[in-house]
Parts: structure tokens; C-alpha cells; sequence
């Protein structure tokens, strides 16, 4: 339901959850379900379920043809443009002005923001993959970090149900190291991209299988299916691909415990010393200005690893000098992100009479090979990676360059005659947590809300530098072997944020001395406040991050509500 102003007596509540983006979604989901009622703080504008102003636009009907936004337009969002995709026409209004929430880069920095209700979750690549024990004893294995306080099997029955509620289409493949999941039925791979899955699995032993995405590819829980126009990043007017606005806030919604509060800038978390827990939130109404305080027995913290990382650093005080939930030092350090934009393409000259149909959501998959046992292991580098790719036939767009020589009919139906195969693949690889990538608060320069901004210093180090060869020279092998002709690899640099998988700000662990949280994602320094999106990561692994913090939301709610009964919380 919508909020309305109550006097300060009545702004009490079981939960309050800030942020309503991917983990945000879950736990007012989880904890309205669950009987609390519950209070989702959303710093953005209110966007609701199908209120999505470019679903239906055709690309002519833009008006510069969804195309380059204009110089002038741009100087609001150099940052967010970094990506070369996210700042269009057609997705323009997602996206944060940087003028008006700035940040300090000590290296480069790409961090992508949006702020409304469903948050990222309506712009998300939506692949969704599990972690393993290879992930969860990682940092135990090799010595970089801390150790993971739970295993696999503390997290299995959470991913099953979150994939159950989300819908996950893939394929089952048997790896230990990429666990398969609960799945809707699979999106074919195309005749191109099964060959090369075949010869892969031939010659290197290697898996090669469909992305695993949060496409419905049928009805499900209401929802979907996916019409494949893959204009995701729009919003789906269909539900048919898993998002806050679509599934989780809806389910909140139906409850009539939840209580949603659009344009509410959460900026630090109330401490009470005599009980040692928090007791409530401070917040700024970013349309009029008020202070406002709301409380309760419970808070979540769900609004981006750098967005809650900013509020427990400014709820700095008597108690907690350095931020709440910094006693360990390690609030705000040990941030990581994914590097990409690196890999091989190629031409294949067969499959002359084959084509597809449709525009998928996702390509194909291949899971990491890389470390696993002593016959893949490099002495190079740790951790490793696993690509994202996809095969197509060249469009029309092979005639331009015949356009100075060819006129009239025959060149007309040449620009509709499929081109030859061609397939690329983009590795995505693991960043190993470095406390000296960090953020801090910077007093000095302000948002718009005369609230600080933060500092980001981060670099990907030695270890992703050795990596990332491996990651374009291996591409090229696979491809070779296939039969793939013109093969040349790629390295478009990459740089922190960009990946838009930023973790580990306020990283679980087994002792408060040197972590923020406990392994059911509660703040060591107050543990009625629980951080579970993408700040609680200890490690990043390789494979795409959101469907782990869906799966340690849903985790930590179940947790907290069980406590609140025993009087715990």
C-alpha cells in the first residue's frame, strides 16, 4: 500500500527494509509473509508493475531511433554511460543523473546505478547461477580473505526455493562446481552453438550449456512466459522475466503487511546503547525535505553493497566511531566486482541452411575449467573464470560496405540473404577481495540532498591481469577446434563497477575481528540489523552474484523471524 504521514507514535513497525531492489524484494516478500508488518524505504520514485514507458516503442518510433543520446544529455550521465548500453533511449530514465549523485574516484570506477522502486532488478542481466564449495572454502584454501562461515549445504534448500518462486529456465549438467538448480524448461541453444558445445565437450572435456537466466520460458506462478523481443532491460509488461515490481513486491503486496514508502533517502541506522541494537532509521524525504525516524525490532539492509555500505558508515557515533558495524575495521573494504570484456570471436563457414527464430534473452554458458584439480590448474593465477557468448548469422548490415558498388533489386536481396555464422564469447572473471579496495565517506562533496558521497578506490590487481589472458587465449583454442575461421581475440579492458557486480563492503565471516557479519548475515555490532545484498560477499567467485543474494535473503529472513519469536530480537 501506499504511505501516508502518521505521527511519530504510530511510525513503528515489526521490520524495516531498506531498499526494494533483488534482495530488497525478497525480504519484504519473506518477512510480510512471514506476519511482520513491514516498512520498505525505497530512496527513489515509485514505479509499479507494468508502468514501463518504452515496453511497447519500436525503434523507429524513438526520436533519435534509440541511437546515441545527445552530447548535452550525456553530460548528466558520463558515468552511467561507461557501459555503452545502459544510458539509451529506450532505457535512459533508469538510470541516476551523475550530476546529481556524485562519487570519488581514486581509479577508475564504473558504478551503475537506479534509483526506484524494483531498483536494478528491472535492468539485471538475469543470468542466475549457484555457488559451490569451490567457492565457499576458496578463500580457506588459498589464504586471500576470510573463510566463508557456511558451505553449500547451509545455502541449497534456500536456492531451491528462491528458483522455485523466480523461475529459472536452464539445463541440468552434473557439475559439482556449478550446481544445477531447480530449473523451467531450457531455451534451445542454436545449431552453431551446439556444435561447439559438442567439440568442446569432445576435445576439452569442457560444458558448454545454455544460460541459465531468469526467463520464464512458461507460465509460472502467474507470470510469463518470456515473448523473446529481449527488450529486458525496459521492463517486461509480460512478468515474463523475475524482477522486484513483477514477483516478490506484488507477493508482499497481496499479504497487506507491507507497506511501501517511495522518495524516502535512508541515511543512517538509530543505535540504542542500553539494548545494543538498533531501534530504527533515520530518513530524508527527497521531495520535501523532512527528517523523518521510523523504527523497528528488525532492519534490513538491502540497498546495493555500496548503497548500505554508505549508511552504516554514516551511522557513525558515540558507540561506533567508525560506522556501525565497523568495530572489525573491515566496513567498507575488500570490494570486487567481475572483470570482462575479454575473450575471441570467429566465423563458421557451415550450417549454410540453418537459422533461428525469435530474440533470445540469453546466450550460451561455459562453465569455469579453470583450478578446479591439479590437470586444470595455472600457475599463473587463483580462482578462475567461466564465458558468456552467443552464435547469430551476420544481418544486413554486411551489405554497407557495397553500397558505393551495387544498386537496384539484386543488391536489395542480397541485404535480405542471412550472412555466415559467427560466434563470440566474453569471460567473466573472478577478482579476489583485496582489503585495500575500499570505500569511504567523503564529507566534502555532497548529492543532491546535501547528504556525503562516497570515495571508491579499487583496481583489479596482478591476479586478474595473469587471468585475463588465459581468458581471451582459450576462446581461441575452443573456437579453432570447432572449425570457427578468422579467429582473433579481444581484451576491451575492464575496470571495477562496470560489471555491475559489486560485492563485499561488509563481508560475513566467523569472527567479529575480522568481518561485519555473522553467517546469518547479522551486523556483529547489532545483530537485529542484517545485511543481505551484495555487501555480505566474502568471496565473488565467477558466476553472476544476485541469485546468492536472493537465496541469503530469504535465508536471513527465515532466521530473524524465528529469533523474533523466541524473543531473541
Amino acid at each position: 500500500m501506499y504511505f501516508n504521514s502518521k505521527g511519530k507514535e504510530e511510525n513503528t513497525y515489526d521490520a524495516i527494509v531498506i531498499g526494494s531492489g533483488i534482495s530488497g524484494g525478497w525480504a519484504a516478500k519473506e518477512l510480510s509473509e512471514k506476519g511482520l508488518k513491514t516498512l520498505v524505504l525505497e530512496r527513489g520514485r515509485m514505479v509499479k508493475h507494468g508502468d514501463y514507458p518504452t515496453a511497447m516503442t519500436e525503434p523507429w518510433e524513438f526520436k533519435y531511433r534509440n541511437g546515441a543520446v545527445p552530447a548535452e544529455v550525456l553530460r548528466d550521465y558520463e558515468k552511467q554511460s561507461r557501459t555503452g548500453y545502459t544510458v539509451k533511449e529506450e532505457s535512459l530514465h533508469w538510470w541516476v543523473k551523475d550530476t546529481e549523485h556524485p562519487y570519488t574516484e581514486v581509479k577508475r570506477f564504473d558504478w551503475m546505478r537506479g534509483y526506484h522502486v524494483g531498483g536494478r532488478s528491472l535492468m539485471w542481466g538475469r543470468h542466475s547461477y549457484r555457488l559451490s564449495d569451490l567457492d565457499f572454502e576458496a578463500n580457506a584454501r588459498d589464504g586471500h580473505g576470510v573463510d566463508w562461515p557456511i558451505r553449500y549445504k547451509d545455502i541449497a534448500p534456500w536456492y531451491d526455493y528462491v528458483e522455485q518462486f523466480a523461475g529459472i529456465q536452464g539445463q541440468a549438467e552434473g557439475l559439482a562446481h556449478l550446481p544445477d538448480g531447480k530449473f523451467l524448461p531450457p531455451i534451445a541453444l542454436n545449431c552453431v552453438e551446439e556444435h561447439l558445445r559438442d567439440n568442446m565437450k569432445q576435445h576439452f572435456g569442457r560444458t558448454l550449456t545454455i544460460g541459465r537466466t531468469a526467463n520464464l520460458t512458461q507460465a509460472h506462478n502467474g507470470r510469463g512466459p518470456c515473448q523473446y523481443r529481449n527488450r529486458c532491460i525496459r521492463g517486461c509488461p509480460y512478468a515474463g522475466y523475475f524482477s522486484s515490481n513483477s514477483a516478490t513486491l506484488p507477493a508482499a503486496e497481496a499479504t497487506g503487511n507491507m507497506t511501501i514508502r517511495p522518495h524516502s533517502v535512508v541515511h543512517s541506522i538509530i543505535y540504542d546503547p542500553e539494548t545494543k541494537k538498533a531501534s530504527g532509521v533515520r530518513v530524508l524525504d527527497a521531495e520535501t525535505g523532512e527528517s523523518l525516524e521510523f523504527f523497528a525490532r528488525v532492519i534490513f539492509c538491502c540497498a546495493s553493497a555500496l548503497g548500505t555500505t554508505h549508511i552504516l558508515l554514516n551511522s557513525a557515533g558515540e558507540y561506533h566511531p567508525d560506522g556501525l558495524g565497523n568495530s572489525s575495521g573491515q566496513l567498507g573494504r575488500n570490494l570486487m566486482d567481475h572483470h570482462f570484456r575479454c575473450g575471441a570471436r570467429g566465423v563458421h563457414e557451415g550450417f549454410g541452411d540453418r537459422f533461428y527464430k525469435g530474440r533470445r534473452p540469453t546466450g550460451f554458458y561455459i562453465a569455469r575449467f579453470r583450478n578446479l584439480d591439479r590437470q586444470s590448474e595455472r600457475k599463473e593465477y587463483l580462482r578462475g573464470f567461466g564465458y558468456q557468448g552467443a552464435g547469430s548469422r551476420r544481418d544486413w548490415t554486411q551489405g554497407v560496405a557495397e553500397l558505393a558498388v551495387g544498386l537496384g533489386a539484386e543488391f536489395k536481396e542480397k541485404l535480405i540473404v542471412p550472412g555466415p555464422w559467427q560466434l563470440g564469447m566474453t569471460a567473466f572473471g573472478e577478482c579476489l577481495p583485496y582489503e585495500e579496495n575500499r570505500v569511504t565517506l567523503n564529507k566534502d562533496v555532497l548529492d543532491k540532498h546535501g547528504l556525503p558521497t562516497l570515495t571508491i578506490d579499487c583496481e583489479f590487481k596482478e591476479n586478474e591481469k595473469a587471468m585475463r589472458r588465459d581468458m581471451m587465449n582459450d576462446a581461441a583454442e575452443m573456437l579453432e577446434a570447432a572449425g570457427f575461421k578468422e579467429v582473433e581475440t579481444y581484451d576491451n579492458e575492464s575496470y571495477p563497477g562496470l560489471g555491475i557486480h559489486e560485492m563485499g563492503t561488509a563481508r560475513m565471516g566467523r569472527d567479529p575481528k575480522t568481518s561485519v557479519l555473522n553467517e546469518w548475515n547479522q551486523v556483529w555490532d547489532a545483530p537485529n540489523v542484517f545485511v543481505t545484498d551484495g555487501a555480505c560477499m566474502t568471496s565473488a567467485g565467477c558466476q553472476n552474484p544476485s541469485l546468492t543474494y536472493m537465496a541469503l535473503t530469504a535465508r536471513a529472513a527465515d532466521y530473524a523471524v524465528n529469533e523474533m519469536k523466541k524473543m531473541n530480537l
